[in-house]
């Protein structure tokens, strides 16, 4: 089972393919973005406060950046800079950019593995993208004011299997789709403004096997492959994640889960890996860059 894949015009964005969906012209609407970082606030502001912080969600909507960047200051304020630039993309839908500010929440609060250094308070770039559909859009797309959001309309049919393996309810598997979709995206855009070769598909994982957990930003089908492996995982959404621990609250090959793993492009387990069944490794990789021009508190 495959995924079809589409030229975009030139005249709307210059790379020659990426994968089908379907886009607006001018992205999200400014009340669209509001509405977004209005339910994210709603949802994390209380429990921030109950870890003696302060969730602050700076709107900058005329900012042309397409980006996003979480700040931990002083006197614990959790601070997210979301940029209009990034929401006027027009690719991003309501869904994506709730799972872009969720991977931004998940450098704040998104548990192990976190970085070295000046960064170890942040969760990976790796780990933020995991816990964002891990645990946030969960959240986020349960929620009664996500049920208008937009959203990107495509095949589907690849997630959705994957999404009925690891859920039994319907209102479960279905937020797993929308996720899922919403990886795509992100990890589409992050693919284009990075100018990198090959396409993105949901059914040709990255082969890279790395020998020591990656604290970078990562190529974007990897990038795809985190966001996907944490919309599979089957761990209740209130098992939090740890900030030392990285098993907690996900899925791993010791807890006997065989997918939502964190894959193996980025992540070094220890003990055996597994790979998570619903994946189908291609005999030959896709050709992907790497990507070193972003630093850790970036979001895309």
């Amino acid at each position: 089972m495959t995924i079809r894949s589409i030229l975009v015009s030139a005249a709307l964005i210059v790379l020659s393919v990426v994968p089908r969906t379907v886009v607006r012209a001018e992205g999200i609407s400014e009340k669209q973005f509001n509405d977004v970082l209005d339910l994210l606030e709603v949802i994390y502001k209380p429990e921030i406060e109950a870890r003696g912080g302060r969730l602050v969600i700076s709107r900058l909507w005329e900012n042309e950046d397409i980006s996003a960047q979480a700040i931990l200051r002083s006197q614990q304020t959790y601070q997210l800079l979301m940029f209009g630039g990034l929401a006027r993309h027009p690719l991003i839908t309501q869904d994506a950019m709730a799972l872009v500010a969720c991977h931004e929440l998940g450098h704040l609060i998104g548990g192990a593995p976190r970085g070295n250094g000046g960064n170890r308070r942040s969760s990976l770039e790796a780990q933020a993208d995991y816990f964002a559909n891990l645990k946030c859009m969960r959240r986020i797309l349960s929620a009664d004011g996500a049920a208008s959001f937009t959203r990107p309309r495509g095949d589907d049919a690849v997630p959705r299997a994957a999404c009925e393996q690891s859920f039994k309810s319907d209102s479960e598997r279905a937020v797993c789709v929308r996720s899922i979709m919403a990886g795509m995206t992100v990890a589409t855009v992050f693919h284009m403004s990075n100018k990198e070769t090959g396409i993105l598909r949901f059914d040709t994982p990255d082969q890279a096997v790395v020998a020591e957990t990656d604290d970078a930003h990562l190529a974007a089908q990897c990038r795809l492959d985190t966001f996907i492996a944490g919309a599979l995982c089957d761990r209740a959404i209130d098992d939090q994640v740890d900030a030392a621990d990285p098993a907690k609250g996900a899925c791993t090959a010791a807890s006997g889960h065989k997918s939502g793993l964190r894959p193996l492009c980025w992540y070094k387990p220890s003990g055996e890996p597994a790979v998570p069944v619903w994946m189908t490794r291609p005999k030959t990789p896709a050709v992907l860059s790497s990507l070193q021009n972003q630093g850790l508190w970036q979001g895309l």
